[in-house]
């Protein structure tokens, strides 16, 4: 589930004049149809409405379940959140663990 509770491969109406843009943009350039335009939209959105924390969490169970050590995590994490559209707040390996762990 995504930061903003939509699920992948969820349909969802998009309300706002800017989205509804988007959506039809989208579906213009890649030949989608506006409903899985919408979905596509939604996940994107959803994707950057998630806080670094939130990333943190999420990402460390994903590289956990391929069987990663958390110094290897630490490290990834670091340059993913780099990488980021809108950069995170540079996490020490300590902080990092507080988000996961508490």
């Amino acid at each position: 589930m995504l930061a903003n509770g939509v699920r992948p491969g969820m349909i969802i109406g998009v309300n706002d004049g800017a989205s509804t843009e988007l959506v039809r943009y989208v579906a213009a350039s890649t030949g989608l149809s506006e409903r899985v335009a919408a979905r596509v939209v939604a996940d994107i959105v959803g994707y950057f409405d998630e806080t670094a924390e939130q990333f943190v969490r999420r990402r460390h169970t994903e590289l956990q379940s391929r069987q990663m050590r958390n110094a290897e995590i630490w490290r990834q994490l670091d340059t993913e959140l780099a990488q980021r559209r809108v950069a995170a707040p540079l996490f020490t390996a300590r902080q990092l663990r507080r988000i996961v762990y508490g």
